[in-house]
């Protein structure tokens, strides 16, 4: 089965929907203290200091010459990357470069009250005293007392005090502070301290929140590299039982996978070596069993072919038909005697045994003389081409493959014996234009005694072993065989082993 969601990429999004949740509360909050939008950005305690260092731009421009107010703005600009002015409220602009501002630029400036923020200065007349409120110890029982009217200031200051609008053509970020300008030491004129910023990187310098980024992105490295080994951790674990797994349900039942974790992985683990040790046990034992069996049976076999060659050749000939009947059966016993042995044979050789190199020219030669005399069969391969394995069990592993390519589909058109290398292997495939095998049962192939629907019977279905010999003689060399139907028609076998050098 392939995976199509991997653990890892599931724990990955886990971790991205942690990281976006914290982000969530981040911005939960500074919604919550500054409203939802960009005047969130300036309402809090980077805005204040901003607002300071326009209140400080402001005093300089006043306390200069009309034609010092626009170095003092510029050397502000230089500074701090961004465009200072200053432009009256409902008014004309009093300093730094002319600049066309966008009409929301220009509604955020005309808009609130006439006076700056508190701690601005008063901009009007003071207001009128009340003796009587002055004397009196407490607040007036109709008036809200300074700590209800604190919330309200607040607001009020963080509304019409400051802004942050994104506008223009091309657009850009333009920030509004409030501050009152006065003129040669005269009467406060209210004015807007107008901030130019070319990004939005820009305004986040301005504000002194790149520290703030920072701290993010430590936190999200760190809780990547918190994750990080328990990630790796499990997935590594789970691929390599999902390895072994696949290797055992391929037969080989000597793979273990290293032990050494103490949780459910490491138990998990545990059981499977415990599993393949009992199969190899199990299946090494049946193929002994099988073994000792076919050899006990070649004698009487043996025996039983004399006997009835004597008995054809003495009977009379009217029991001619009766006794060709008998050495028909004889003769597939013999046939599935010798399969049960090469069978076992090649199951039970060990799968660490030295491998040798073997030629491809000479492997499909010897193949060919023995299975394909009239040479139908079409040979494709690069010169010198070896592959490592043992050379007998690779010859009846494609000659079996040859010899049911020919019996299935010999006469439905080419069948082709070919050998390609790509890297450090070489694959050795054997291709057919037959009827193919129904795709249910490509999955089955090479399990012993298991044959298709179509080929039960007696004249070409064999007796079910012949795949399985090619598995098992193919795995005693180290390699793999898959089994697959080809487009429109015809059937493909391809062998995988390791590449031998030159």
């Amino acid at each position: 089965m392939k995976v199509q969601f991997p653990l890892s990429l599931k724990v990955a999004c886990w971790l991205v929907l942690n990281l976006v949740l914290l982000a969530a509360t981040a911005i939960g909050f500074l919604v919550i203290q500054g409203g939802l939008s960009w005047d969130a950005l300036v309402a809090g305690a980077p805005g204040d200091r901003l607002h300071a260092l326009s209140s400080a731009v402001v005093g300089e421009a006043s306390a200069a010459t009309d034609s010092g107010r626009d170095a003092v703005l510029a050397r502000f600009s230089r500074a701090y990357g961004a465009d200072f002015s200053i432009v009256q409220n409902h008014g004309r602009q009093l300093a730094g470069p002319v600049t066309a501002l966008p009409k929301e630029v220009r509604q955020r400036i005309d808009e609130g009250p006439l006076q700056g923020p508190p701690g601005d200065g008063q901009l009007g007349p003071p207001p009128e005293r009340d003796d009587d409120a002055e004397a009196r110890p407490g607040p007036r029982p109709d008036s809200p007392g300074p700590a209800a009217r604190e919330p309200e200031m607040e607001a009020n200051r963080r509304r019409h005090g400051r802004f942050l609008v994104h506008a223009g053509s091309p657009a850009q970020w333009w920030l509004g502070f409030r501050a009152p300008f006065r003129r040669d030491g005269g009467f406060p004129i209210p004015a807007t301290v107008v901030i130019r910023a070319h990004s939005f990187w820009s305004v986040i310098l301005l504000l002194n929140l790149e520290s703030w980024l920072l701290i993010g992105a430590v936190v999200v490295g760190l809780s990547v590299l918190f994750w990080l080994p328990l990630v790796r951790s499990i997935t590594s674990q789970l691929r390599a039982l999902s390895t072994a797994t696949e290797r055992i349900a391929d037969g080989q039942f000597s793979t273990r996978v290293a032990p050494g974790r103490r949780d459910e992985l490491g138990k998990l683990a545990e059981s499977v070596n415990t599993m393949a040790a009992r199969l190899d046990t199990l299946v090494n034992g049946q193929r002994r069993f099988l073994a000792d069996i076919a050899h006990e049976l070649g004698s009487p076999i043996g025996r039983l072919q004399v006997a009835t060659e004597i008995l054809e050749a003495q009977a009379n000939p009217g029991l001619a038909e009766h006794v060709a009947d008998v050495r028909d059966e004889v003769q597939h016993m013999a046939e599935l005697v010798n399969e049960l042995l090469a069978f076992t044979k090649a199951g039970m050789r060990p799968r660490d045994a030295e491998q040798s190199p073997v030629p491809i020219d000479a492997l499909f030669n010897r193949v060919l003389t023995r299975e394909d005399p009239q040479k139908r069969v079409r040979t494709v391969a690069g010169d010198k081409l070896r592959i490592l394995g043992d050379e007998p069990l690779l010859a009846r592993a494609v000659g079996n493959l040859v010899r049911n390519a020919l019996r299935y589909a010999g006469d439905s058109g080419a069948i082709t014996l070919s050998a390609t290398r790509e890297n450090g292997s070489v694959t050795i495939s054997v291709d057919d234009e037959g009827p193919g095998v129904p795709a249910a049962a490509l999955q089955r192939l090479g399990e012993p005694f298991y044959r298709p629907e179509s080929a039960r019977t007696r004249e070409t279905g064999g007796v079910g072993l012949g795949l399985a010999i090619v598995r098992s003689s193919v795995a005693a060399s180290g390699g793999q065989v898959k089994f697959s139907n080809r487009t429109p028609r015809g059937f493909r076998a391809e062998i995988k082993l390791k590449a031998a050098e030159m």
